[in-house]
């Protein structure tokens, strides 16, 4: 597996979004927050990157198609020593090589993505070459409720299911928000699951902080004798981890101030803001 002596803490990651979006007086915090856990179990136990390379050949595929939430893979990517310290408090000054959505220039990275829906088909396609070439590679696509609006999501679950892509799975960071409000009120999307099913898909709701039930989701998923496509459907909460932040959609483009800064670490720890 990728790590076997990083811990991925869901506190110290969140801590350091925290840190590169006060440096770099950033948005995005909301949706970085709510794939925090998701994001710790996979880089911890299910993805392979052989000699921690994450550039080696037969790595698995991890696509964070919602790229707007890529802090949250910073931070992960700062655990595996992939990136340094300096990265961090330099986040969007001249010359940051990091930013603000995913971008497939930054090792690790493997998509560059911000323009929603097509990082989903991307996955699929990495999905289809491993099988093609006979490999065990798996592909994750980490995908937003709002982003599943987009109609190449549905165009690439059709092939995924008509190709039988048992080493492709689907998660969705299911918060309930999307950049102009809840996403029951843009554009209802009913059962997320039953979506997925209906078009070829095994699936799996879970509530996406409980570390253990991911966990367990993914490797029933994995273990399952189906030829179908995977989706792990993550009920999860938009700013977790930060009460003011919890489902309050003006901090998915609200800037931090010293204050707001304190008052959220302050909370990541456990202390009384």
């Amino acid at each position: 597996m990728s790590s076997q002596t990083q811990s991925f803490d869901a506190k110290a990651l969140r801590e350091t979004v925290l840190d590169m979006a006060y440096a770099g007086s950033t948005v995005h915090i909301g949706c970085a927050f709510s794939i925090i856990e998701l994001l710790a179990v996979l880089y911890r136990k299910h993805l392979r990157y052989p000699g921690n390379d994450p550039h080696a050949t037969g790595r698995d595929y991890l696509v964070l198609s919602k790229g707007h939430g890529v802090m949250a893979q910073y931070a992960c990517m700062r655990e595996l020593g992939w990136l340094k310290d300096e990265a961090f408090s330099a986040y969007f000054a001249d010359g940051s090589e990091l930013k603000g959505l995913s971008d497939s220039r930054i090792p690790g990275l493997e998509v560059t993505s911000g323009s929603l829906g097509h990082g989903f088909s991307v996955g699929v396609g990495l999905a289809m070459g491993a099988k093609l070439r006979g490999t065990d590679q798996k592909t994750f696509a980490l995908v937003g409720d709002g982003e599943v609006n987009e109609g190449p999501i549905w165009e690439g679950a059709l092939f995924a299911a008509h190709h039988e892509l048992k080493n492709f799975m689907v998660i969705v960071d299911e918060n309930g928000f999307q950049a102009m409000g809840r996403t029951q009120e843009v554009l209802k999307l009913g059962s997320i699951q039953a979506k997925f099913e209906s078009f070829g898909f095994e699936a799996i709701t879970i509530d996406g902080h409980d570390e253990v039930a991911i966990d367990c989701a993914i490797m029933q998923l994995w273990a399952s004798n189906s030829a179908s496509p995977k989706a792990l459907i993550a009920k999860t909460v938009k700013g977790k981890g930060v009460p003011f932040m919890e489902n309050n959609n003006i901090w998915h483009y609200t800037r931090l101030d010293p204050v707001t800064y304190a008052r959220a670490l302050s909370a990541v720890d456990g202390r009384a803001p």
